[in-house]
């Protein structure tokens, strides 16, 4: 039992603390001296550990927690952390405010205007006043959980101030390090022979990303609010300034330097303001982020892909540099493209060591001119991508050549080609050429794709120099003793280094057989000859006989960690595998705009080019690359290998029934972009025959006859002429029967089974992710929301489901098991 004075001493300490961290911090008011605070801090820590009952999660004492074991866990964002636009120039600004004056019918709307801090966006969320939980912003939809880390942090509250705080608020803000205290920790941190941090930003990514939170509390990190997420109904807002003076109140820092201000004008002279003072902030800003300020306009204003159209982010323009091209490289990325990049004299660039840049493609270096001696000016593009943007001509040294594209890819030899009216070259190898399985590989396994965590770039170009994986489906056949044996040959830096380290974690196998590898590779075990360049990738290649590892002395969690993550990307959603594939022109929008209009990537894959345009927002030019890439026999194979080694979709769905209206005659017409069928010719054309072939068939003469205007009549008969064309119209044509075959009837199409219905997914699902359950729930006419409320049509509750199912209950809200749900998908899909 806790005697009463120790318990009211904890809390009254406990309240002091936390009011001089509101004042210090948010205030910038300091009410107590320094000396004062740590003696109360010390007076609480002891009386904690003396009575350990005492201790609160949001004590002042509790902001350094424990080590945390391997990783972070992932958190999804119940409210997306969305991105912003981005505007580099004032007529850019003025677009932007023309644009929301136009739909909302006001001259001079107000909008917040805010430095843009240069640091790492998180979210913060409290429930019941306390802050509970702490993300990044990750991938906006998911992030990591950072909350150990985030408690260090002095000017985040763990406990809100006043009373008037909603039951669950998520606060949206920036972690920042205050350039003085980079400074001065940088200081320290060479006489101590710590790591010296590289930037404030990067600074402060890795403070906050830190698997021992002590380690962050030794760092000068600092919070500015600037948003919230999802927040409960008992609380309203009505203007974001409203959300800012809530804010304050709660006990969060926002920044002293927001404005609101009016108009376009009020916007750039914010701007102008801010550029001026820039220099002198005690903070980096990369730009200014101006934010409609009635939350109306917002909702009216919407969002595009994953940004709002109410705030844009308008950038500074990027600190340069002079400095000397020393060589112009070419880097093949997966889709071909040869990008040339210069090599230069190191120099320092916005805090960062510049040592290469980008000179985009052949037509801008022709138009700077650059050569390699020239001096260059050197520009951080958005503050991340360096490039060159010119030639200090005075500067060339004598005999400085033109610089023109090689003919052959530096990588595989094969031809670097350009398509006629294209500003790229490309490396006409594909997936012949070892850079473009590499960066394919790459973009497969990345997170926002197939996501298998743990394989690396310099695994990835290892696997593919040794040949041990030639396309993405090889992954799939990864073995433990692959792995292994890569980590071993690597992790030597010479071959004798590899013999010494064989000799510990391999048994089985001669110390003589390995020894007659490496002569085969030609490594002259002497000491006395040069080292080949490339015998590490020349060991692996070669054939070894067989061995076993031991066990007690190789570490092999790694590797099984790594089989694991490849083995559960096995189950995927459809818009995530079409994203993984690396398609031309195919984004994560397009992507999930391809999924949901086709539902079946059995369909997909067997698409004429013209099919693709019936997807909202994909024109002629992306429709063309998503049907080359399916035209080509290797891409095809690819597809077949990842099926035949288990990688199932787990989302598929019937077409959607708003495909309907593409697929009439005259839209195909109109898909098949034929010069002079405009839209009213080819609804004119349409009356003419039922089908592409049987028009195919109708001569000038008919045509004419049946009032068909000469140019459109001569076009479209010239058109059908070509043998590859027909082909095309009768390919188009029966996939168009065999979709039109797939759609709901018009009857259900009518009307969705969920349309204008309001879900909400908690909880671990067992059958499917709950990305999937979203996607297929989103085709039946569902609008997917992260909290519960009374408009709320009914709530998916999987394992561990949370607070959400609790607030269903209570406001009685229908509630559906996985089992119900995977009934409700199976009838539709029956259907």
């Amino acid at each position: 039992m806790i005697p009463l004075d120790p318990a009211q001493r904890a809390a009254e300490l406990r309240r002091h603390l936390q009011e001089a961290n509101y004042h210090y911090h948010v205030l910038d008011q300091p009410r107590i001296p320094d000396a004062d605070y740590d003696r109360m801090l010390r007076e609480l820590d002891a009386l904690e550990a003396t009575y350990p009952d005492l201790a609160t999660p949001d004590s002042p004492t509790q902001r350094v927690g424990h080590t945390i074991a391997t990783a972070f866990s992932e958190v999804r964002h119940t409210v997306p952390m969305l991105s912003l636009n981005n505007a580099f120039s004032d007529p850019e600004v003025l677009e932007f405010v023309r644009r929301i004056t136009a739909r909302l019918g006001e001259t001079a709307p107000g909008f917040s205007a805010e430095p843009k801090l240069d640091g790492l966006a998180i979210s913060l969320r409290y429930q019941n006043g306390i802050f509970i939980q702490g993300a990044t912003r990750g991938d906006g939809v998911t992030g990591e959980d950072v909350t150990a880390n985030l408690r260090t942090l002095p000017t985040i509250p763990q406990r809100l101030q006043s009373d008037t705080w909603p039951t669950v608020l998520e606060v949206r803000g920036e972690v920042y390090m205050p350039r003085p205290d980079f400074e001065a920790y940088n200081t320290q941190a060479r006489l101590r022979g710590w790591k010296v941090l590289a930037n404030p930003r990067n600074g402060a990514a890795g403070s906050l990303r830190q698997l021992d939170p002590h380690i962050t509390a030794q760092r000068p990190l600092s919070f500015y609010a600037y948003g919230i997420g999802e927040v409960t109904d008992d609380v309203s807002f009505h203007r974001h300034s409203e959300i800012l003076a809530s804010l304050r109140a709660w006990g969060f820092p926002v920044s002293p330097l927001v404005e609101l201000v009016y108009g376009s004008e009020g916007l750039l002279n914010y701007y102008r303001r801010m550029e001026t003072i820039r220099d002198t902030l005690p903070f980096d800003i990369d730009g200014i982020v101006y934010k409609l300020d009635d939350l109306s306009g917002q909702h009216e204003m919407g969002f595009v892909a994953r940004a709002p159209r109410w705030a844009i982010a308008h950038k500074f323009p990027a600190q340069e540099q002079t400095t000397t091209v020393e060589a112009i490289e070419i880097q093949i990325g997966r889709t071909g493209a040869a990008t040339p990049v210069a090599r230069l004299t190191p120099v320092q660039v916005a805090g960062v060591t510049v040592t290469s840049a980008t000179l985009h493609n052949a037509d801008q270096i022709a138009r700077l001119d650059v050569r390699i001696g020239d001096t260059v000016i050197v520009r951080r593009a958005g503050d991340v991508i360096p490039e060159v943007v010119a030639v200090i001509t005075d500067s060339r040294p004598p005999g400085a050549t033109a610089w023109s594209m090689p003919m052959a890819c530096p990588v595989c030899g094969s031809e670097i080609v350009r398509e006629t009216g294209a500003a790229v070259w490309r490396c006409s190898g594909e997936l012949a050429c070892p850079a473009q399985r590499k960066e394919a590989i790459r973009h497969f396994v990345s997170r926002r794709a197939m996501d298998v965590e743990g394989l690396g770039v310099k695994c990835i170009e290892l696997l593919v120099d040794a040949a041990v994986v030639h396309g993405v489906a090889d992954l799939y056949h990864l073995s433990l003793d692959q792995l292994l044996r890569l980590r071993l040959v690597t992790n030597a830096q010479t071959p004798t280094m590899l013999l010494r380290e064989a000799r510990d974690h391999v048994t089985g196998m001669r110390y003589q057989q390995l020894e007659e590898i490496l002569r085969t590779v030609g490594v002259d075990l002497s000491g006395e000859g040069d080292v080949p360049k490339h015998w590490q990738i020349d060991v692996l290649r070669a054939q070894w006989p067989d061995f076993d590892w031991n066990h007690k002395k190789i570490a092999t969690k790694w590797a099984q960690n790594l089989i694991a993550a490849i083995d559960r990307s096995r189950q995927t959603t459809l818009e995530r595998f079409l994203f993984a594939l690396g398609m031309t022109h195919v984004g994560e929008t397009t992507a999930k705009a391809l999924a949901h209009s086709f539902g079946d990537l059995a369909i997909i894959r067997q698409l004429p080019w013209p099919l693709f345009k019936c997807v909202p927002d994909i024109g002629g030019e992306v429709a063309r690359a998503i049907g080359h890439f399916m035209d080509q026999p290797a891409n095809q194979q690819a597809i077949d290998d990842l099926v035949e080694r288990g990688v199932r979709i787990t989302d598929a769905h019937p077409p959607t029934s708003t495909l309907r209206d593409q697929l009439t005659l005259a839209s195909l017409l109109e898909h098949l972009e034929i010069p002079k069928i405009t839209p009213l010719r080819a609804v004119q054309l349409a009356t003419l025959a039922p089908t592409l072939p049987l028009l195919a068939e109708a001569d000038l003469d008919a045509l004419l006859q049946a009032g068909v205007p000469q140019p459109a009549a001569q076009s479209l008969t010239e058109w059908f002429q070509s043998p590859d064309n027909i082909s095309l119209a009768r390919r188009l044509q029966h996939c168009c029967d065999v979709l039109l075959a797939q759609l709901p009837s018009p009857d259900r199409a009518h009307t969705a089974p969920l349309n204008g219905q309001s879900v909400v997914l908690t909880g671990k699902l067992a059958s499917l992710t709950r990305e999937a359950a979203a996607t297929r729930l989103e085709s039946l006419g569902a609008k997917i929301v992260g909290s519960v409320s009374k408009k709320t049509s009914f709530l998916v509750a999987g394992e561990d489901p949370g607070s959400k199912l609790d607030k269903a209950h209570a406001l009685h809200v229908d509630i559906w098991d996985e089992a119900r749900l995977l009934a409700f998908l199976e009838q539709y899909s029956a259907q």
